[in-house]
C-alpha cells in the first residue's frame, strides 16, 4: 500500500504571514525550487492586497499539482506573531478532495504545536504508509480518495444549466484539443467550473489539461503556451485582451462564450453539433439522472463519433497507428460541418498522414 503515495507526493511547505503583514516562505520538506516557491507565494492568498481569505486553492504548473490550505490564527499560544499561514502540498496527481483533507490535518497540527517537526512526521507517515492517525487532529487515509471520484466531483448539470446548448462549443473545443480560457473574479467559481470540463471528454480521462489557477505572469504564461490544448482559469479580467492564449474564451461571470476567429473554421457547428448539444441538454435536464449518468450519456455519443472516425481509417506503410483515409471521408458525403469536424478530430487524435 505504501508505494503509490511515495510516488505521488512531492513536497510539503509552510508560508506564514506575521503581525507586520509580511508573507514569507518559512519551511519545506524535502525541497521546493526557488521558481516554484515564488509561484506558490503568489497562489497563496497571503500575498494578496485585497485581504480575501481563500481557504483552499489548487492548480498545476509544469506537470506538478499544488494544493494550498490557508487559515487565520486566532489567539494561539504557540504562534504569537503569526496572523495567518498556508500549508502547501505539491504532488503528481489531481485529487483536490484528498489533499484538502490532508492539508486540513496538517493545519491543525501546526496550530497546536507551532513547529513543522510534527507536520513532517505526519507527512512521512502518509508518504510511507498512506495513513496518518491521531485522536485530536483527525485521521487521513489515502486510499479513501480514489482518482475517479475526483474526476466525477464536479457538476456537469450546473454547467449545462448555465450555458445550455452552448455547452456543445466547450465539448467541441475539448474534443479538438483547443485552448480554453475561463475568467471569473472568484477563484472558487473558476476551480469548480474548470475541474468539471475534462469530464465532457471522458474517454480520455485526462485532467493534465487542467490549469485551474493561472496568473498573467511571464513564467506561468510561457509554461501554459508550451501545452497544446488546455483549460486555464484566470481571476484577472486582463486575460480577455490576450487572444494569444485562447481559442475559446469563457466569461463565467457573464455566462458568455467567445470563439476566436482563428479557430472559427475548425469549430464550425452543423447538424451533428446540434444533435450532440440536444443530447447534452436533454440528459442534463433529466431530474432522475445523476451527473455521472450525464457524463456516461455524452461519452456514449463520443464513442459513436470515434467509431465512425475509426471506420474511415487505414493502416499503411508499416505504421501501427491507423490514419484517416481522406477519400473514404469524402465518399461518405457527410454534411460539410460534420466532415470538417471529423477531419479536425482526426488531426487532434494524431490520425492524419504527415
Amino acid at each position: 500500500m505504501a508505494e503509490p503515495e511515495a510516488q505521488l507526493l512531492l513536497a510539503v511547505g509552510l508560508i506564514e504571514k506575521d503581525t507586520s503583514g509580511d508573507a514569507l516562505w518559512v519551511w519545506c520538506y524535502p525541497s521546493v525550487t526557488a521558481e516554484l516557491r515564488n509561484l506558490l507565494l503568489r497562489k497563496s492568498c497571503l500575498t494578496d492586497e485585497n485581504k480575501l481569505l481563500h481557504t483552499f486553492v489548487f492548480g498545476q504548473y509544469k506537470r506538478s499539482w499544488f494544493y494550498i490550505t490557508t487559515v487565520e490564527v486566532q489567539e494561539s499560544p504557540v504562534l504569537k506573531k503569526v496572523t495567518h499561514f498556508s500549508i502547501v502540498l505539491t504532488a503528481k496527481d489531481f485529487n483536490p478532495e484528498k489533499y484538502a483533507a490532508f492539508t486540513r490535518i496538517l493545519c491543525r497540527i501546526y496550530l497546536k504545536h507551532g513547529s513543522p517537526v510534527k507536520m513532517m512526521e505526519s507527512y512521512i507517515a502518509v508518504l510511507t504508509k498512506g495513513v496518518c492517525q491521531s485522536e485530536e487532529n483527525g485521521s487521513f487515509l489515502s486510499k479513501d480518495f480514489d482518482a475517479r471520484k475526483a474526476y466525477l466531483a464536479g457538476s456537469i448539470k450546473d454547467i449545462v444549466s448555465q450555458f445550455g446548448m452552448e455547452t456543445v462549443i466547450l465539448y467541441t473545443a475539448l474534443m479538438l484539443k483547443k485552448r480554453i480560457v475561463v475568467y471569473h473574479p472568484r477563484i472558487e467559481a473558476i476551480q469548480e467550473f474548470t475541474r468539471t470540463l475534462p469530464a465532457l471528454v471522458w474517454h480520455r480521462q485526462d485532467w493534465s489539461i487542467l490549469h485551474s489557477y493561472v496568473h498573467l505572469n511571464e513564467e506561468e504564461v510561457e509554461a501554459l503556451k508550451a501545452c497544446t490544448g488546455y483549460i486555464a482559469g484566470f481571476t484577472d479580467s486582463e486575460v480577455n485582451s490576450r487572444p494569444d492564449l485562447y481559442d475559446v474564451y469563457v466569461n463565467l461571470a457573464d455566462s458568455e462564450i467567445t470563439v476566436s476567429p482563428l479557430v472559427k473554421e475548425a469549430m464550425t457547428m452543423g447538424k451533428l453539433h446540434k444533435e450532440i448539444g440536444q443530447l447534452i441538454v436533454q440528459s442534463a435536464e433529466d431530474p432522475d439522472k445523476s451527473d455521472s449518468q450525464v457524463i456516461k450519456d455524452i461519452s456514449l455519443k463520443t464513442k459513436e463519433i470515434l467509431a465512425t472516425l475509426a471506420s474511415l481509417t487505414e493502416v499503411s506503410d508499416g505504421n501501427e497507428k491507423p490514419t484517416l483515409n481522406s477519400e473514404a471521408l469524402k465518399q461518405k458525403r457527410f454534411p460539410p460541418a460534420t466532415e470538417n469536424f471529423l477531419f479536425h478530430l482526426a488531426a487532434a487524435e494524431q490520425m492524419l498522414k504527415i
